[in-house]
């Protein structure tokens, strides 16, 4: 039987603490821009660590290597939101960089692509 001090932990479902707590009731990101293909790339050392929670570390480390916000918040086992949160802080900190594959412009097509290395090749 456990003992009073551990009624906020079942072992089942892990630590019971809402995920607001983790955010500090804070329910919307601060940067709308993040989408779930968002990629999130940690920056080499981040500005003051020890001002960091542990969730954000976590995603610092997580983040060594270029990932997807949806690939974040899997990792971390969090709703979308929470980590949608966390990373605001961390961009806003500028810890983090993003970036949003669906902004990158169309590649070039194929046969425009020949012409000009058939052009240059005429030179």
């Amino acid at each position: 039987m456990a003992g009073r001090e551990d009624w906020w932990y079942d072992e089942a479902a892990g630590p019971l603490v809402r995920p607001y707590a983790m955010v500090r009731g804070r329910t919307r990101p601060l940067r709308p821009e993040l989408h779930l293909v968002t990629q999130v790339r940690a920056m080499p050392s981040p500005a003051d660590p020890a001002a960091l929670s542990v969730e954000h570390l976590e995603i610092m480390e997580l983040c060594r290597r270029p990932l997807s916000v949806a690939e974040v918040a899997a990792y971390l086992d969090v709703p979308l939101v929470v980590v949608k949160v966390l990373l605001s802080d961390l961009i806003q900190r500028g810890d983090v960089v993003i970036r949003d594959p669906s902004r990158v412009p169309q590649v070039p097509d194929r046969n425009l692509l020949q012409a000009v290395l058939d052009g240059v090749r005429g030179i």
